[in-house]
């Protein structure tokens, strides 16, 4: 049965040794010194550990059951649900004045990462409540936030989002799910969902549901659609829960992974729904869901391929198979650790290489995030947005792969049940299609993310590249291993961006051919960026005496792997971007 340690050491070095968030200048950031995140990251880790994760295989073994309308979820979730809410840990980074603890949303990154490892499908419960959350905070009215924000903080009242129609997925503009108005104000929302995450289950009193909708009369296409709330149970004056609304879940998706998950179909048979903003409006609201859903969904994709990452290292350390081919390691046992062959180490530092450095890539997105909200800072916002594509597709593309790597690694013992890794591979492959499919992050990158702002988002992130290989060009250590090898691939990326500038305006094809590729090379690029960042900041601990030596080194080797493994990547990525669109268009669709 797999196991799961959370790596709370390398959290740690990321936060202060890497980001120095104590001093970064974000308003509450102050507080974050080593002690308070040692302790907070301890006490998740420990819920991760010991409460989620043993029960990660029960929710995949058992699923959840539809039982005369009402989800039943596995044996144990509720009550580890109970414990969740008990800790906090549902509200951590929300307003303190609808009863969250105030506390900055990098914390709920990092805390997030440790309880995905341990129980993505578990997490999503609460995720989905937490984007429900901050769209209703930003885009509700004062009497909604109060209506529905302190039972969600508190965990009492979950959240969904409900998007998707059987005949539409990311065209939301033909969405038929109507909303016809009522003289009390309130509407009588119509239409089935589908795919909807945690739609019922047994888990929360109430399910908040956030529903887009079209109200008749209104524009075509996406600029007609609205959202609306629409609780299972409509909350009366006083707080307390009336009547059941119409809305009910329909059936249970039979999927691939995340068995522990609800995943519904939803029905609503006009069920009384509250508008959120103004009429027509909706898809500014979701996008604030939507958008942090993409980012929770990047951090899922890595976080199951470093529980992934660490079982097959634990396996490749205790399994014995062959000999080294430069002599004996271990002549008292019948045979060596599979850990001795350098192609079992390639596959590891694989591994290794990737879930670093995109732990380090999250929490920075994590800290633009809340320099953008708490410093009311307007080039951290726009970069964020530049990134979240990236993000999510990158980091879910090779999470994904980092699970199969893992399952390579036990050789058959990884596709049989009963060491688990399947279970990582299955659950992960949903994060490269849910909330987007990665060839929409792709798209979405390309044509419309790096043209935001005529351009000047994307020259500010190369310039962050720039400013950080000419500040550090006098350490002749990174320059070798790290700035030089940056600095070629941030290159590749410039020359992907030009080669869109230049053909894409001839031809459209020439750039959406070539957008999965470029999402990769910025991919390759910011995690070489990081790779960078971390090896100077193990270098000063070293030249520093004051660090552990072994964990340093460990680092600027793994780093040192990444820089000339897998960075290099860039170069076949650019080629194909400039082949064009020639070679992808050139089949008539009769000829596929």
């Amino acid at each position: 049965m797999p196991t799961y340690t959370p790596p709370v050491k390398d959290m740690q070095f990321v936060l202060h040794d890497v980001l120095d968030v104590s001093k970064s200048g974000i308003a509450g950031y102050e507080e974050l010194d080593r002690d308070f995140t040692q302790a907070v990251l301890d006490e998740a880790g420990k819920l991760a550990r010991d409460v989620l994760a043993p029960l990660n295989r029960v929710g995949d073994e058992e699923g959840c059951r539809l039982e005369n309308g009402v989800v039943r979820t596995p044996t144990g979730f509720k009550d580890a649900y109970d414990r969740m809410r008990a800790g906090g840990w549902m509200g951590l980074d929300a307003d303190t004045e609808y009863g969250g603890q105030g506390m900055p949303y990098l914390l709920n990154a990092a805390t997030g990462e440790l309880f995905v490892s341990a129980n993505m499908a578990f997490n999503m419960y609460q995720g989905l409540t937490h984007g429900v959350m901050s769209a209703l905070y930003v885009h509700g009215s004062e009497e909604q936030k109060r209506t529905y924000l302190p039972n969600m903080i508190d965990g009492i009242w979950s959240g969904t989002m409900n998007l998707t129609e059987p005949h539409c997925g990311t065209d939301l503009g033909l969405i038929r799910t109507r909303a016809e108005p009522q003289d009390d104000g309130t509407y009588r929302i119509t239409g089935q969902k589908i795919w909807i995450s945690a739609g019922e289950h047994d888990l929360s009193e109430n399910i908040i549901h956030l529903v887009l909708a079209k109200i008749p009369g209104g524009p075509e296409g996406t600029k007609g659609i609205s959202l609306f709330i629409v609780p299972k149970f409509v909350v009366t004056e006083d707080g307390s829960l009336g009547s059941r609304n119409a809305v009910s879940c329909g059936g249970l998706e039979s999927k691939m992974g995340i068995h522990g998950n609800a995943t519904c179909v939803m029905n609503y048979d006009g069920a009384t729904g509250f508008l959120v903003g103004e009429p027509h409006k909706g898809m500014r609201a979701m996008f604030t869901m939507m958008n942090e859903a993409r980012l929770g969904v990047g951090l899922q994709g890595y976080a199951q391929g470093v529980v992934a990452y660490q079982n097959a290292l634990a396996f490749a350390q205790e399994r014995l198979q062959g000999r080294a081919v430069t002599g004996t390691v271990a002549p008292d046992k019948a045979a060596d650790p599979i850990i001795v062959h350098p192609d079992v180490r390639r596959n590891l530092m694989d591994q290794k290489a990737f879930v670093e450095a995109a732990r380090a890539f999250a929490f920075w997105g994590a800290t633009l995030i809340d320099r953008s909200h708490r410093n009311h800072d307007a080039d951290a916002e726009a970069l964020i947005s530049l990134l979240t594509p990236v993000i999510k597709g990158f980091l879910t593309d090779k999470g994904f792969e980092t699970t199969v790597l893992a399952q390579q690694t036990l050789g058959g013992s990884g596709f049989t049940r009963e060491w688990g890794i399947e279970q990582f591979v299955r659950d992960a492959r949903i994060t490269m299609i849910y909330e987007g499919t990665n060839g929409i992050q792709s798209l979405d990158l390309v044509g419309r993310k790096l043209g935001a702002n005529g351009g000047k988002t994307v020259m500010g992130f190369f310039d962050i590249v720039k400013a950080f290989i000419a500040e550090n060009d006098h350490d002749a250590r990174l320059k070798a291993i790290f700035l030089d090898p940056l600095k070629d691939a941030s290159k590749d990326l410039q020359a992907a961006a030009m080669y869109f500038t230049q053909s894409g305006m001839k031809d459209p094809n020439n750039a959406l051919a070539g957008s999965y590729d470029f999402m990769h090379v910025f991919g390759h690029v910011c995690l070489g960026l990081m790779w960078a960042r971390m090896a100077k900041a193990s270098y000063a601990a070293l030249d520093a005496g004051d660090g552990d030596t072994e964990f340093h080194e460990s680092k600027i080797a793994t780093g040192r792997y990444y820089m000339t493994r897998l960075l290099p990547a860039t170069k076949t990525h650019l080629a194909r971007i400039q082949s064009g669109a020639e070679p992808v268009m050139a089949l008539d669709a009769a000829n596929f």
